[in-house]
């Protein structure tokens, strides 16, 4: 397994690995991810094995999965995750035999990783970092308004003030009142006005030339 020592091989052992691992946290995959991602990087661990550190190196890399795994089954906030991740990048960069294979490995696994969202565009999800992704859409049959209904309808609606305008008061429109906001005209108090912009819940009104 000598090819595995040219620092191009290992960044690619490193990113399809980390790629599979990380999809099979992903995705239903049924562990053919797993299989696969644990068998490449198990290469590059048994190619690369430092003596009395291995253990240590392998005990990192293995710490560093669970915590992506924990973070994402369970805490939901990437904490865990990003230090995970710092854990294995740390794990794979020590054994490499040389500077430049070091650099590639480290990025071979963070590359990896960040690839390994693009199986969810093809593979069912198993709602891995669900919490901390917004997937319903903010859309009135779901029961969200980005405006206010009551407030558009009164769109051309006409009412008086019922405070002064400085530029800021209450308005009257059928015996309810609102907070409303003038452009930048004053306007005194029992003056007809007509609601000319609606801006979310931000009504803008302007006095009604008789």
């Amino acid at each position: 397994m000598d090819f595995l020592l040219i620092p191009s091989v290992g960044f690619f052992i490193l990113l399809l690995g980390t790629f599979f691992i990380v999809g099979e946290m992903l995705v239903k995959a049924r562990g053919i991810f797993a299989i696969l991602g644990l068998a490449l990087i198990a290469s590059y661990f048994t190619v690369h094995n430092t003596g009395d550190n291995f253990i240590l190196i392998l005990a990192l890399y293995i710490a560093g999965l669970l915590l992506v795994f924990i973070d994402g089954k369970f805490v939901n906030d990437g904490t865990l995750a990003i230090i995970g991740m710092i854990l294995m990048t740390v794990s794979v960069v020590i054994p490499a035999p040389t500077l430049l294979y070091g650099v590639l490995s480290g990025f071979g696994l963070i590359i990896g990783a960040f690839l390994s969202p693009l199986l969810l565009k093809i593979l069912p999800s198993r709602e891995m970092w669900s919490k901390i992704t917004l997937k319903d859409r903010l859309t009135s049959e779901a029961g969200y308004n980005s405006v206010n209904s009551t407030h558009v309808s009164l769109l051309g609606a006409k009412g008086k003030t019922v405070t002064p305008f400085r530029p800021v008061g209450t308005i009257e429109i059928e015996n309810n009142h609102y907070s409303a906001v003038s452009e930048g005209e004053w306007i005194e108090s029992e003056v007809e006005i007509e609601v000319i912009k609606v801006e979310g819940t931000r009504m803008v009104i302007k006095r009604v030339e008789l």
